[in-house]
């Protein structure tokens, strides 16, 4: 057995601001877990949950689900008046000295060989802790948006962005990243939706549906605006088929649906951790246009009926979608009527070319291939750098009162 001292430390930043931050992360892991065994050891973090935090950015994950349910349009002035440079280096600055301790501590009580984050805020103060301590860490950021992604993620210091798009790479370069530091591997999923081997027939069965209907899976609950139109017309369409239904933990969603009387075969599910199966197992989905729902769909070479699109960047996820023909976007029950309509119709020959246009962009063993990259970014591992202190940033820190003492430093020599 490796000693923990010769094993490579990965420590991975994330945050709680809806699924798909966290849901990266995890796939990460659990890749690098698959891949390097006892030679790696994985930690994942949320700094914004210190206590040390302040509590605007801990509140902040908790009010990003509330505000982009009760009001979506707010939300979106805010990421457009935020997605500017000049309001991108103010964020930044701030953020350097809201979180600078917390990293600072992080960093020093971890000792990682690479640190890798899924969220954007820890790049700018884990950029200003490395300088003022004269330290190396290798820093690579993973975007977990498919096209529409905000300035935020593109920091010039980071030592690789590993990004889902080509669009996504275009962006970076725009905004200062340096090219030779951008590799594009697609949106980390979980490991198990490469791995899994089984016929669409035999998950079916062994999840207790059906194993010979149409199958229609919907993700959502009450913040899924219009999900509930759309199972209605499901319901009513008259086709053989089958509805699987997952919650996301809502119970009154999953409560008031058991009140629905069904004229098709269904199965209610509060939540599963068996999303990768129901997905397999599956010929259609219907869902909103996030970005780990739709990454994971494309894994899959699952179709896709988008109902609700967050304005921001699911816009552009859903015109991801759209424009590369691997699914519809859908704002009505006649809408979704008519979208349904086309897929089922000449032998479901649109639903087999959407399924087909989902497998060419889907990327299931993007998890597998950042790992890959993180791996060797943790060969190098930390060392002592001898470039001077930047003095804007000094002039900064001190002023808020987080000067670091000469005699404290952020790693053993």
């Amino acid at each position: 057995m490796m000693s923990q001292a010769n094993k490579k430390k990965v420590l991975i930043l994330t945050a709680d601001a809806g699924f798909g931050h966290r849901s990266a992360a995890n796939a990460l892991a659990a890749a690098l877990q698959r891949q390097y065994g006892e030679q790696v050891q994985v930690e994942i973090v949320n700094p914004l949950d210190d206590k040390k935090t302040p509590i605007l950015l801990r509140e902040s994950q908790s009010d990003y689900d509330l505000l982009v349910r009760k009001a979506p349009e707010l939300y979106k002035l805010g990421y457009d008046a935020s997605d500017t440079t000049l309001t991108s280096l103010l964020l930044e600055s701030a953020l350097t000295v809201m979180l600078f301790e917390v990293l600072r501590d992080l960093v020093r009580r971890q000792k990682p060989d690479v640190i890798v984050t899924t969220y954007p805020l820890y790049q700018a103060p884990l950029s200003a802790v490395f300088s003022i301590f004269r330290t190396f860490v290798p820093l690579i950021t993973v975007v977990t948006d498919l096209v529409s992604v905000h300035r935020l993620w593109f920091h010039a210091n980071v030592d690789m962005l590993l990004v889902p798009t080509p669009e996504v790479r275009e962006l970076a370069i725009e905004a200062g990243v340096a090219a030779e530091k951008i590799h594009i591997t697609g949106i980390p999923v979980h490991p198990q939706i490469a791995e899994e081997k089984r016929s669409p027939l035999e998950l079916r069965t062994q999840l207790g549906w059906q194993p010979d209907l149409f199958t229609i899976l919907a993700v959502g609950s009450r913040r899924v605006s219009g999900l509930m139109d759309a199972l209605q017309v499901i319901n009513h369409f008259g086709a053989p088929l089958q509805l699987v239904v997952v919650c996301g933990k809502d119970r009154d969603t999953f409560r008031e649906l058991h009140e629905v009387i069904w004229h098709v075969p269904v199965h209610l599910y509060e939540y599963t951790s068996e999303m990768p199966s129901f997905m397999r197992a599956s010929d259609l989905i219907v869902c909103k246009a996030g970005g780990l729902i739709v990454t994971e769909s494309l894994a899959c070479g699952l179709p896709m009926i988008l109902v609700d699109v967050l304005p921001g960047q699911e816009t552009g996820n859903m015109e991801y979608v759209v424009n590369n023909g691997a699914g519809e976007r859908v704002e009505s029950p006649m809408e979704m009527l008519e979208a349904l309509s086309h897929l089922w119709i000449n032998q479901q020959a649109l639903l087999k070319k959407r399924a087909a246009q989902a497998r060419r962009l889907g990327k299931p063993r993007a998890a597998y291939e950042a790992a890959e990259w993180i791996w060797q970014a943790a060969q190098s591992g930390t060392r002592r750098l001898e470039t001077p202190r930047r003095k804007s940033l000094l002039d900064l820190l001190t002023s808020n009162q987080i000067f670091p003492k000469e005699d404290e430093p952020l790693t053993e020599d």
